[in-house]
């Protein structure tokens, strides 16, 4: 009986220090994991995939610790094509790695904004300036503890637009949609899914207003079109703390929250880190 308590014990004391890790889905928008073979350092090798930095973790407390005791964990981009091979480098070692193809829906919606749909030459000006801002954010890199790699998702409400989607505005087709819009009604409550510091705050041309926190390691996330922003650069949020409201500024058709994450400056399925 003892020894079934003691058992028990510790499997309870494993699963409890177990690290959270994403969903791997080695597909465009999707996140590939690989263990660093034969890179048997103290510390965390330096990673890299088409000139960013990625993420590299301690592979203890999770399933692939007997492989190596580091783990790469790779944003990767909607426009990879599976038919080309994918690399990584990790301190002098080429780490290569496939992905499987993946097709997105398509969604056709109607802006009433021309200028959202055709900018004018003040406008791309703009964009490019926000831009500027939102990429200097996507590329930080600082190096917290971070006890978990999953997210609590970021407000309440229906998934309207999933992360991929093939997007026409007013019958012209642009990018795809790089975040999962949450419609949860104006005024809706956002709150933060992880631990992090708040990195940028601007009212953006496309995004309206706009938060982005860094949560380490190249892994930040976004929230767009709120109505109500409720924080500053440089605080430091914990899970739960209040971001802001939903909202319908920029570019949309109704009030939701555009939420993207992104890793390694590479937008990926936010619903990847989400816990069930």
């Amino acid at each position: 009986m003892r020894l079934a308590i003691l058992v028990f014990s510790l499997i309870i004391s494993i699963n409890a220090f177990a690290f959270e890790l994403p969903e791997e889905s080695r597909v465009p928008g999707g996140i590939a994991m690989i263990s660093l073979t034969g890179l048997n350092t103290k510390t965390a090798p330096s990673a890299w995939y088409r000139g960013n930095r990625v993420m590299v973790v301690s592979s203890q407390n999770t399933e692939y610790a007997q492989q190596s005791p580091w783990l790469a964990i790779i944003g990767i981009p909607l426009s990879a094509k599976a038919s080309a091979e994918q690399l990584m480098k990790a301190d002098g070692q080429r780490f290569p790695f496939r992905i499987k193809d993946k097709t997105y829906e398509e969604q056709r919606l109607t802006v009433t904004n021309k200028r959202h749909v055709n900018p004018n030459t003040q406008d791309l000006e703009r964009y490019k300036r926000e831009k500027n801002e939102m990429v200097t954010a996507f590329t930080s890199w600082t190096s917290p503890k971070i006890e978990s790699l999953n997210f609590n998702l970021p407000a309440s409400g229906r998934f309207s637009s999933p992360f991929g989607l093939k997007r026409f505005f007013n019958e012209q087709p642009r990018n795809p949609h790089s975040g999962l819009d949450i419609a949860g009604g104006q005024g809706g409550a956002i709150n933060t899914p992880s631990p992090g510091k708040v990195v940028a705050v601007g009212e953006y041309f496309f995004n309206g207003n706009t938060v982005i926190i860094d949560h380490g390691y190249g892994l930040t996330t976004m929230y767009c079109h709120m109505s109500k922003i409720d924080v500053k650069i440089g605080d430091q949020l914990n899970t739960g703390d209040r971001i802001g409201a939903i909202g319908k500024t920029g570019r949309v058709t109704g009030p939701h929250l555009h939420w993207s994450v992104s890793l390694n400056n590479t937008r990926v399925d936010p619903l990847l880190f989400v816990k069930e």
